[in-house]
Parts: C-alpha cells; sequence; structure tokens
C-alpha cells in the first residue's frame, strides 16, 4: 500500500461518458507531513489533465441493448484508467459511474438493465473496489448531481477551508454554483441565515470531514430544473416555433445568423436534403437577437403555480436568493456559451450583461456565409467549429434569460438595488461599481477551472469520499448527506460517501507515513495474491540449499539440531533427525563411522596384525582384510605410547615426513587392495566418511 490513494468517476452524460481519476494522500502520511493548517484542512485532491477521457454516444443509447455496454462503451475507459493508476493500487481503488440527466429519461426498465451490466462488467473485468452496486452505479438526482458541483466550487474556491479569508458578509463564506448541461439545470447554495431558518425542511445536511478527523457541517438548497439543459430548451423552443407557423415549411427564427438553414434538430441543411424539397418544415435564420430574447422567455415557464412559495421557475421553491453574500459560479454551458466565442470582453473577469449581450448581438445578426468564412480561419481557435456557431445565438439568450429573468442574477451596471425579497435578491452599489474586476465577490462569473483544476461535479464527489477515509474524531459523524434534521441521529435517507473508514496496514506504520516500503506493499493490493507463490520458492530455496551444502555439513546441521550421540550414550536417551531426513535423497546414509564400527562389534575382533606378515605380503584374504588399515583403530591392549617403542614399529613410527619405508610401501599395497576388494563385495564407497556425494558439487558449478 502506498501513500496515496486513488479514484475513479465515469460522469455518464447524455452525450458521453468521461472518466475522472484522482489521487490523495492516505490518512496516516497527510497527518504526519501535514502543517497545522493542513490538518485542519480537507484531504488536498489531485489530478491531472491527461487524467480523463470521453467516450461517445452516452449509456442511455444502450437502453435496448444493455449487454453491449461493457465492451462497446465502458472498455476503452476501464483501459485507460488501469494504466493511469499503479497496478498494485487497482484493487485498493474505488470506482463509480454516476449517470445523469440522459439515463433519467430512459424508461425504468432499460435504465435497470444497462445499470446491472455496467455493474457486471465492472466486477468480471476489473479489480477495482466495488463492495455496492447500488451506492457505486447509479443514476443520480439533479440534486445531488447539484450538491457535488456545490462541494467541488467551494472546495476549489477555499470557502471550505479559509473561511476568514472568504468573509462574504452576515457570517457567509460559501459560494453559489449554478450548471447547465444538455438536458438539466441545477442551483445550489447555502441560504443566508433568515432564509435557512425559515425553510429549514428545504435544504440538505451536508457533513465533510478534516484531515485531522473534525467535522464540517453545511445547510444547502439544492433543485434541479429537467427540460432546462440547453438542448432540451432548444426542443422545447423549436416545438414553440413550429406552432406559431403552422403550416409553413420555411419557420424565421430570430435565434440564427442571417441566412442560416437547419433542420428541426439543429443541423444545416443541403440542398439535396427533404427539408429543402418543400416536403419539411425548417428554420431560417433572420439574426434578430432582441427578438430572440423574447421568443426565449417563455420557456422559463414562470407563470406556472407555486404552490410552496417563493418559486425561480417553472413553479418550483427556491429560497429568496440575497446576492450580497451569495456570489454564484457557473460551470458547462454557462462556462462554454459566454466564453468559445466571446472571451475578449471578460477574460478572468466577472460576467459582465452590458458587454455580454452587446457582442451577441452584434455576432448575430452577421451573414452566415462570413461567419463560416471566419471559422476556417480558425478565428476563434480550432475547438470551434461550424456546428458551435450555428447554436451559440439560441444558447446565448437561454443562458441570459435564465440566469437574470430566472435565477435573479442581478444586470450588473444596469439595474437598481434590490432588496431581500423581491424575488430577484439584492446587491449593493459597492459590489455594483466593482464588477469588472472582482472575480468571485461577484453576483455570478462563468468558470471552467480554477487554480488550474476543472470544475465539475464529479471533483466534489470524490472530496466527500476522501474525506469519509480519513479517521474521525472523538464524536464526529459519518460523512454524507441526507435531510437537514436535529440531532445526534442519521437521517434516514442519509447517503454515505461510498464507503466507510477502514484502517489500512499502512495507517498503523507510524516509522512510515508514506508506506511506500517493501514490507508495507508486499502483503497488501496484488501483492497478497502472490504469498503463496513466494513462500513455495523460499521452501524451495532452503531444500536446494540444504542438497548442495555438502553431505559433511548437512550432518552438523542434523547433530546440532536433533543432537549428536555417542557410543556411549544410552540408546533410550538417543535422537535421530526424522527418517526422511536419513534418506539417500538429503545424502544422509553413510557407511558406518568409526564410531559405529567400534559400537558393533567387539574389539578384541580388531588388532594390528604381526609386522612380518604385512612385510612378508601375506596372501591370506581374512588377515589382509585386518591389517588394510581402511578401519583399523587402535586397539584396547596396545597404546601409541607402546607402538612407539615396540621394537617392530620404531622405523615406522620414526620416519620423517610420511613415514614411507620400504616396510610402509609393502603395506600401502595391501591397504590398497583390501580398498578394491571392498568396492567387488559391493560396498559403498560413496558411504566412505571420506568420499563425497555426487550431489555434494559446489553451489558455483551447480547454478551455471
Amino acid at each position: 500500500m502506498g501513500k496515496h490513494h486513488y479514484g475513479v468517476i465515469l460522469d455518464a452524460g447524455s452525450s458521453g461518458s468521461r472518466v475522472y481519476i484522482y489521487r490523495w494522500l492516505n490518512a496516516q502520511a497527510a497527518r504526519a507531513n501535514g502543517g497545522a493548517q493542513d490538518l485542519a484542512s480537507l484531504p488536498e485532491i489531485k489530478t491531472k489533465k491527461k487524467w480523463n477521457k470521453k467516450v461517445h454516444p452516452g449509456i442511455s443509447t444502450f437502453g435496448s441493448k444493455p449487454e453491449l455496454v461493457g465492451p462497446d462503451h465502458l472498455k476503452e475507459l476501464v483501459e485507460f484508467a488501469q494504466e493511469i493508476i499503479p497496478k498494485d493500487e487497482v484493487g485498493n481503488t474505488p470506482i463509480f459511474l454516476l449517470a445523469t440527466a440522459g439515463m433519467r429519461l430512459l424508461p425504468d426498465d432499460q435504465r435497470a438493465a444497462v445499470l446491472e451490466n455496467v455493474c457486471s462488467y465492472f466486477q468480471r473485468t476489473t479489480n477495482f473496489q466495488l463492495p455496492d452496486c447500488g451506492l457505486h452505479v447509479q443514476v443520480i438526482p439533479g440534486e445531488t448531481e447539484g450538491l457535488y458541483g456545490w462541494i467541488a466550487a467551494n472546495y476549489l474556491l477555499g470557502g471550505f477551508d479559509a473561511p476568514e479569508s472568504h468573509d462574504h458578509g452576515k457570517g457567509h463564506h460559501t459560494y453559489g454554483f449554478l450548471d447547465m448541461g444538455g438536458a438539466s439545470a441545477q442551483i445550489a447554495f447555502a441560504p443566508n441565515a433568515t432564509e435557512a431558518v425559515k425553510h429549514a425542511e428545504d435544504l440538505k445536511l451536508l457533513r465533510l470531514r478534516k484531515v485531522d478527523g473534525s467535522a464540517l457541517e453545511y445547510k444547502v438548497f439544492v433543485t434541479t430544473w429537467l427540460g432546462f439543459g440547453a438542448n432540451e430548451a432548444r426542443r422545447r423552443y423549436v416545438e414553440s416555433l413550429l406552432d406559431s407557423y403552422p403550416k409553413t415549411l420555411e419557420l424565421p427564427d430570430p435565434c440564427l445568423p442571417v441566412g442560416l438553414k437547419v433542420n428541426q434538430t439543429g443541423y444545416g441543411l443541403q440542398p439535396d436534403l427533404p427539408e429543402l424539397a418543400r416536403t419539411k418544415p425548417h428554420l431560417v435564420g433572420t439574426g434578430a437577437f432582441p427578438e430572440c430574447l423574447k421568443r426565449t422567455y417563455p420557456l422559463l415557464e414562470k407563470e406556472r403555480a407555486c404552490d410552496d412559495a417563493p418559486c425561480l421557475l417553472n413553479g418550483q421553491h427556491t429560497p429568496a436568493i440575497d446576492f450580497d453574500v451569495n456570489h454564484f459560479v457557473g460551470v458547462s454551458e454557462y462556462w462554454h456559451t459566454t466564453h468559445e466565442l466571446f472571451a475578449m470582453a471578460h477574460k478572468d473577469k466577472a460576467y459582465d450583461f452590458h458587454t455580454y449581450q452587446k457582442q451577441v448581438t452584434d455576432f448575430c445578426s452577421r451573414d452566415w456565409q462570413d461567419i463560416v468564412k471566419d471559422v476556417g480561419s480558425q478565428k476563434w481557435g480550432k475547438k470551434v467549429d461550424e456546428k458551435t456557431v450555428e447554436e451559440v445565438c439560441f444558447k446565448a439568450s437561454w443562458l441570459i434569460n435564465m440566469l437574470h429573468d430566472g435565477i435573479g442574477v442581478p444586470r450588473v451596471g444596469l439595474e437598481p438595488v434590490k432588496e431581500v425579497g423581491s424575488g430577484l435578491g439584492n446587491n449593493t452599489k459597492a459590489m455594483l461599481g466593482k464588477a469588472a474586476d472582482r472575480g468571485f465577490l461577484d453576483p455570478f462569473q462563468a468558470v471552467d477551472k480554477i487554480n488550474g483544476t476543472e470544475v465539475s461535479w464529479t471533483l466534489g464527489k470524490m472530496v466527500l469520499y476522501a474525506s469519509s477515509q480519513m479517521p474521525a474524531a472523538d464524536q464526529a459523524m459519518a460523512v454524507g448527506f441526507g435531510s437537514n434534521v436535529d440531532g445526534a441521529k442519521l437521517p434516514s435517507d442519509f447517503q454515505y460517501a461510498g464507503g466507510k473508514y477502514e484502517p489500512l496496514p499502512s495507517d498503523f506504520d507510524e516509522g512510515n507515513a508514506g508506506g511506500d516500503d517493501w514490507h508495507d506493499r508486499i502483503f497488501n493490493g496484488s501483492y497478497a495474491r502472490r504469498v503463496p507463490g513466494i513462500l513455495i520458492f523460499v521452501i524451495i530455496l532452503i531444500v536446494a540449499t540444504y542438497l548442495l551444502c555438502g553431505r559433511e555439513r548437512r550432518q552438523n546441521v542434523l547433530n546440532r539440531v536433533f543432537g549428536r550421540s555417542t557410543p556411549d550414550t544410552p540408546r533410550w536417551r538417543r535422537r535421530k533427525a526424522p527418517g526422511f531426513l536419513n534418506s539417500k535423497l538429503f545424502g544422509c546414509t553413510t557407511s558406518p563411522t568409526y564410531d559405529r564400527v567400534l559400537e558393533a562389534a567387539a574389539l578384541e575382533d580388531f588388532e594390528l596384525s604381526d609386522v612380518e606378515g604385512r612385510h612378508s605380503g601375506s596372501s591370506d584374504p581374512s588377515r589382509t582384510g585386518r591389517s588394510s588399515g581402511w578401519a583399523t583403530p587402535v586397539t584396547r591392549a596396545m597404546s601409541p605410547d607402546v607402538l612407539r617403542t615396540s621394537p617392530k614399529n620404531k622405523g615406522y613410527f620414526d620416519s620423517p615426513g610420511l613415514g614411507i619405508t620400504p616396510f610402509e610401501r609393502d603395506g600401502l599395497i595391501i591397504r590398497t587392495d583390501s580398498k578394491e576388494r571392498l568396492a567387488v563385495g559391493r560396498r559403498s564407497r560413496a558411504g566412505s566418511p571420506t568420499r563425497r556425494s555426487p550431489l555434494m558439487t559446489p553451489y558455483k558449478e551447480s547454478v551455471d
């Protein structure tokens, strides 16, 4: 187990799926290496630009063929993630697939089948951590998506870790969050104190956890407007045009540049298509942006009954927004629609309504053919294609209406100061006067990245999960979110972050907070599966070393382990090595040693032959065998001193060097002959205590 944890999230949207990979320090490493400020902060989540990848189309297109979602859609994303994450960390890495608006529109049975096949594919083909399919693979409600986005924005802006640096007044230090995709739009913010008390039952209770284990708690309002994403809004807009111009084939569209012709789904028309053959209604651009704003305003459906006041749009309840303390950041379409073509007026600055509307009006009134030439010359960069410029006029009008007439963001520099309770919130003259350069302290600013990190709801999900992996301080409650209820008990609808904290081996290693040493890694993750093989290898190595070390060394080892017996040791006290160690395989079956010979025979059977007999080269086999000298011990009757002083042996013991006299040379011949007789008698030469087994070759030679 290394010092880093990893997490994988797949954002399964309506147009495609994108995988995001994140990394953070485990609890032990974060606490060991962090200062006071680090300990009082949420875990530091890291990612890289190259750690995400998108494929098309969305998984909702597999509703009628769910069995193909794995091999035809997820395979590429999973393999990409496995290339990024270290192999020995994959088993410790959680994987999530969270689907959004596109999957919400599928029939229940198709949605369930797709999710089941997604989870099955992960479990069959990967080793990622996936303990609960229901929690890790799901279609998340728009409210949950908005809450994750709110966490990501405040995490990157510093609203959680350094509240004193983000004091917006009235004890408020968090930022509001706006998101718009293709099918839905979300809003999330923490109301001011008055509104929070008034609408307590409408808020979500969110709990996070710092590195030191202490808790953070927030009460957030979140809602989603399904059908209010850019693509769904345009579909409803085209339907309104068809209703306004019945039985008309060419529908004048003020939300398209002059002369542009598109079909009802928004794609440009070619001369040979049925729409131009006067068989299907199609749209023709008139480039009148003020008229476009008027046409898109009814799509807010502000006329719907508000059963639970106050409401912003579509009759959905929303607490009043105090823009004096609630400063919003917008992502996705809010960013793309304001920056892909019109970034020069407010790059890295707050949104300026007056400047933005003027830019869009001028652009949309241009002739389509001139715009196409600018696209060809890459006036707006390589990423801006004809499809982008076809859609930008409608999207700009929809964004302006959503921001100002829907949500109530003040039109900076054009609107008077509002008071709370007006439905639009309030602002101050001081804020309005500095709107161009105050950044995130303005009512609204579109963002894509903050400090180099993309503001994505997937980051918010991972912040929530990573904080749940920090060991809790005393009495700290679980990390997650649910209904806003008082008391020490979790609400019945509480949703955990994706897993409870479980200490890992590296978390207990005080001497190595990083956990990167081999003894921390070998029994964790994928190494755990290698332990049996490692043990078998060690056993084989020990046996091989034992066999190659030589018989004498093996015998010494056995004597040390099992004890050494002598002839005087009573039989009942003698210890023997196990039978298999005395087998021929282990080279421990030997010819009797001198001690064993003395033990097995009477000493009177062994005595030196007469010198004359050996000198004369007697041919008596029995006598020759007994006097061969190969196994002749010192006799009981003749000590070495006696032998030395004996007249018969005086020359033998007094000779220099080897003492080989003519007498001894004759004796040597006899001994050699006796040795050969032993071989003829099938007495094992390998068993001799002065010989080596064929297995007892040097270790180096055996290896080579």
